[in-house]
């Protein structure tokens, strides 16, 4: 179990987040959304963030917040009301908030990264909540430039890595040296998860983005090629994916570079908490390279190309793959 201030400070805001986005999506996600319509989410990330930076401002106010969102635009007249809805959402777990409340709160997430630091994605994963599908709150602790505490929650995966959309669902907590473990989002029944024990390359399953924006496509088809694969793959968005990993659901997890954005550096906040939720059931998390991620560059993995997570014991054989396709 992970006990640290710190772990359950982290756990009761991801919690909390999650409360918020899942109110969200139950009132604004209909089936009349049109595909352009993005606003849900724009709702559902600034309140996400507002929430969980309440909690730093309350319990933890010395502590540096590094988030995907600032207010600036939710200041503007165009969004007058957007920052309403905001205001009303985060409400419901802040008595009282008001609108200059919600922009001061989200703003604390404008910091720099320093030597020790938070940073958090409020909803990552935007196409599977506007889907109804698979969607996270990621929040992590950097010290030194290496994580060493990360919480996932994960509304529509269960705490034992199975996908169940409108289900309990699960928040994912891990701590350097004390294991991942997991327990339903509103319960306090704490598991140990481990990743998968299998060592044969063609049975690995892949846990892949819906999105093909997201990836290289062609590559990943001659991935699984060179892998000799065989299983089929696990679709799902979000971090939420090494959290399935963790839980032993999936062996092989990639972030290649899309043709489109060659020189693409991954957010620090996109992989942070996940890598360590890996790395504690017993995983690894590289770059395409082999190189382990550098969380000391800013808000970005500078030093490092893509992403690669495996059960740690195909590691080396997703490597070579990686190397006999060039990516």
């Amino acid at each position: 179990m992970l006990e640290s201030p710190e772990s359950k400070f982290a756990v009761a805001a991801v919690r909390e987040a999650c409360t918020v986005i899942r109110a969200v999506q139950k009132n604004l996600v209909t089936a009349a959304l049109t595909k352009s319509d993005k606003s849900p989410v724009t709702v559902a990330d600034f309140a996400a963030q507002a929430a969980v930076a309440r909690r730093f401002a309350v319990e933890r106010p010395s502590d540096v917040l590094v988030g995907e969102e600032d207010a600036a635009d939710l200041r503007s007249e165009a969004r007058r009301e957007t920052l309403a809805s905001v205001t009303r959402f985060v409400g419901e777990v802040a008595a009282g908030a008001t609108s200059e409340h919600v922009c001061a709160w989200i703003d604390r997430g404008r910091a720099e990264p320093v030597q020790r630091f938070w940073t958090l994605d409020p909803v990552d994963g935007t196409k599977g909540f506007l889907r109804g599908e698979q969607y996270a709150v990621a929040l992590a602790l950097i010290e030194n430039g290496r994580v060493r505490l990360g919480v996932l929650g994960c509304p529509n995966v269960r705490a034992d890595g199975t996908l169940d959309v409108g289900g309990t669902g699960s928040v994912i907590a891990a701590e350097r040296g004390r294991g991942t473990w997991a327990s339903p989002l509103g319960l306090e029944a704490w598991t140990r998860l481990l990743v998968s024990g299998r060592r044969v390359a063609k049975e690995a399953r892949l846990l892949r983005s819906v999105e093909a924006g997201h990836t290289n496509v062609d590559e990943m088809g001659e991935l699984v090629v060179a892998l000799g694969g065989t299983a089929e793959p696990v679709l799902m968005d979000s971090q939420a994916k090494y959290g399935v990993l963790a839980a032993g659901c999936g062996e092989l997890l990639f972030r290649l570079l899309s043709p489109t954005k060659p020189d693409y550096r991954e957010r620090i906040w996109d992989q942070a908490a996940g890598s360590i939720v890996v790395e504690e059931a017993g995983g690894r998390v590289t770059d395409l390279d082999g190189k382990a991620l550098d969380f000391a560059r800013g808000r970005t993995l500078a030093g490092n190309r893509g992403v690669v997570a495996s059960n740690g014991l195909l590691h080396d054989a997703a490597l070579a793959a990686l190397r006999q396709v060039g990516a």
